[in-house]
This record gives C-alpha cells, sequence and structure tokens, in this order.
C-alpha cells in the first residue's frame, strides 16, 4: 500500500490487512524534506532524493541516504530527521518486482483521478440529487481510466498475490536444501 503518510489509514488497514506492506509516496516525502530546506540548496537536495528512490538495490539507496544525511545534517537537521523517520517505509519497493517500482513508489496517479472528481463535485454542489452525482463521479473516473498507463510486469502480479518474495526486484528463489533449514 503506497501512502502519503496518513498514518490512520495504514492503521486502519492493519487491521483488515495486517500483512500489507507499507511504501512511503516518494513525491510526497520530497516535498516534506524539501520544505524543511532553504530554496537555495533544495534543487542539489531534490538530485539528491532521488538518487535514493532511483536506486538500482536497496543497498545503493540506503547508501545514498546515508550520504544524504552526512551532507546536509549540520545545517538541515529537521530535513535530514523528516527523510530518516521514514527509511523503511521509503525503500519497501525493493521487495517487489522491478517491473513494479514506478507504479509503487508513488501515490500521485491516484491522487490525481480523485483531485479532478473533487474539483468537479466541489463545483457543482447542492446542484445534483445523489444519483446524479453518483454518476458524475463514474464518468469522471472512466474518462481519467482512458489516460492511464498499463501497469508494468502484470504477469508477476500472481507471484506478489501468492506471497513469493522478491530482494532488489529480483524473484527470491528457494532451493530444497534452503526450505529444510
Amino acid at each position: 500500500m503506497t501512502g502519503d503518510g496518513a498514518l490512520g489509514f495504514w492503521k486502519a488497514l492493519e487491521e483488515v490487512c495486517p500483512t500489507t506492506s507499507h511504501q512511503r509516496c516518494t513525491v510526497h516525502k520530497t516535498v516534506n524534506v524539501l520544505d524543511k530546506m532553504p530554496k537555495s540548496i533544495q534543487p542539489a537536495a531534490k538530485a539528491d532524493l532521488r538518487e535514493i528512490w532511483t536506486a538500482p538495490d536497496r543497498a545503493t539507496a540506503e547508501a545514498a541516504v546515508a550520504t544524504f544525511a552526512e551532507k546536509y545534517a549540520a545545517k538541515y537537521e529537521k530535513a535530514v530527521t523528516c527523510l530518516i523517520k521514514d527509511r523503511d517505509a521509503l525503500l519497501t519497493f525493493y521487495d517487489f518486482p522491478a517491473e513494479h517500482w514506478d507504479h509503487l513508489r508513488t501515490s500521485n496517479p491516484i491522487e490525481s483521478v480523485f483531485a479532478t472528481v473533487r474539483h468537479r463535485t466541489i463545483r457543482t454542489k447542492g446542484a445534483l440529487s445523489q444519483d446524479t452525482a453518483r454518476l458524475m463521479v463514474f464518468k469522471l473516473v472512466m474518462a481519467a481510466a482512458r489516460t492511464w498507463r498499463k501497469l508494468k510486469g502484470e504477469n508477476q502480479l500472481p507471484k506478489v498475490i501468492q506471497g513469493i518474495k522478491f530482494q532488489n526486484g529480483v524473484e527470491v528463489i528457494q532451493t530444497p536444501a534452503q526450505n529444510a533449514a
């Protein structure tokens, strides 16, 4: 589950689906970290944060987090603390197929659909019956769906659903000897 850090939603999800993995939205986290830095530093810091999100594996991402912390901690402790506190949830995507990483790192595609619906429903507030409002929301979502990208690596979904483990985006193959240990 990719989220922007709304902990109430994650807590509720844990009650219903306790094994759900939490992935912190990297776009929201980038904005939150940069908000704690002066504008003059933000372009360089944003590039450094991108090094974390685009690292080829978890070890490289962890090294990029450490580099960011070392580089900015002395002057921008709040920004570094903001990044470090969600470290595990920021790197959860490495436990899924590499083809899914683009889709897992951010919740923005989902949010953009709801932003359109919210914008339209606010503008027509009070002018719609419940049935008309539902129809409008349905039509707006259907129109937005025409522009959605197809999920990369959809062939990997059955494996994810079955609980097959991935490490750094690659399926972990268990040999019989490993299973016995």
